[in-house]
């Protein structure tokens, strides 16, 4: 399916195509940018989602149907009659009304409702350059792939939803939640790199002398370096949010008054207590971040040394004040974890939300790192 998918838009377009210029391109760039725009929003909407309890309350996956509302009384019942079947409302919300169900059912519809906004607006946008003759025939396979990436993350969406749904679950299960969260990433920084390849100008190895040359080199080793342990670092991010980990340890610096707290190992071997243990999730969440911190310190005053294009002068500070930023939200988070109140959205909600966020911008911060040394071999 995806070699015939590729094999029929690039027909298309290499057909439609005849010539091009900056403001072609830059224009698909934007395009491009609002998908980001739009993906963050929705990585964001997931967070709420999470956080509300409200990802379980549509038990059904309504292509077309699904995306208006209940219009009416009779269906608002129909759908709390469902909703009544699931192992989360009768273990955990079985003192529910329709009012408390109605709150729960809004984020969940809102967060798929603005998933089809997305492919709706990619949809449009790619049949609107098709017909003005904008696409060339080089940005065939980034699109495709963007769309299939699109497609699976909806699947997987899908398949998180659905493991809430048997069982005594009473939440999606983590696993698959932090494998929603990092494929929603991974489709985030692609659909970035693909706009950046548009619009920004990677530094040109003629322009900058061979030390510079030499050190752009290592910088750009570091920012892989940076980059893998980021990966687990967001993955154990989706942990503690799957497992709601953050309260088992509300203190800071020390872990319940401990440096290496008690309960790292358990019996259930080693990949199981990797993802399953809520004090070596948490443990392991809180070193990778100042592993990360230390990292990125030392990254960026060897970046700040090195002068470049304009592209490479915007962004190669934006690492370490993100950075910051993070774990400052990271320890807020988890020093207001201790006031949580099932069904209130209060401190924790808010700080845990917007570290949610801007670990996605620093993120694409080190994306923008990567993408302006790509010509440094």
């Amino acid at each position: 399916m995806g070699l015939l998918s590729t094999f029929v838009l690039y027909s298309i377009v290499l057909i439609m195509s005849i010539a091009f210029n900056d403001q072609k391109s830059k224009a698909v760039a934007n395009w491009l940018l609002l998908g980001v725009g739009m993906t963050v929003i929705q990585i964001a909407l997931g967070g709420i989602t999470r956080l509300t309890g409200s990802g379980l309350s549509i038990t059904e996956w309504d292509i077309v149907t699904g995306t208006l509302p209940p219009m009416s009384e009779a269906q608002w019942q129909e759908l709390f009659t469902k909703y009544k079947t699931t192992p989360q409302f009768q273990l955990l919300n079985f003192d529910f009304t329709l009012t408390n169900f109605k709150f729960i059912f809004f984020w969940e519809w809102f967060h798929r409702l603005w998933a089809r906004t997305i492919g709706m607006v990619f949809a449009i946008g790619f049949f609107y350059f098709i017909i003005k003759k904008y696409f060339k025939p080089s940005m065939i396979k980034p699109l495709v792939v963007l769309f299939l990436l699109g497609a699976l993350q909806g699947a997987i969406g899908w398949i998180m939803v659905a493991s809430g749904l048997e069982g005594d679950a009473v939440y999606v299960k983590p696993t698959r939640l932090a494998l929603h969260f990092i494929f929603a990433l991974g489709l985030l920084s692609y659909t970035y790199w693909f706009a950046l390849s548009l619009k920004a100008n990677a530094i040109n190895t003629s322009s900058v002398s061979i030390e510079a040359q030499n050190k752009l080199v290592r910088i750009r080793q570091w920012a892989w370096v940076i980059m893998v342990i980021l990966f687990f670092q967001l993955i154990y991010g989706a942990l503690m949010a799957g497992h709601k980990a953050a309260n088992v340890a509300s203190t800071w610096p020390r872990i319940n008054g401990q440096w290496i707290p008690a309960g790292l190992t358990s019996k259930d071997g080693l990949f199981l207590n990797a993802v399953n243990n809520t004090i070596w999730i948490h443990f392991v969440h809180r070193g990778l971040a100042y592993i990360l911190l230390a990292l990125i310190v030392y990254w960026t005053l060897q970046m700040k040394k090195l002068r470049a294009n304009s592209f490479w002068t915007k962004v190669k500070m934006l690492p370490i004040v993100l950075v910051g930023i993070q774990v400052l939200l990271g320890v807020l988070t988890v020093l207001s974890s201790v006031h949580i109140v099932p069904g209130v959205w209060s401190g924790f909600e808010w700080f845990a939300q917007i570290h949610q966020l801007v670990g996605m911008l620093l993120l694409l911060s080190v994306v923008n790192i990567i993408y302006a040394t790509k010509e440094i071999k």
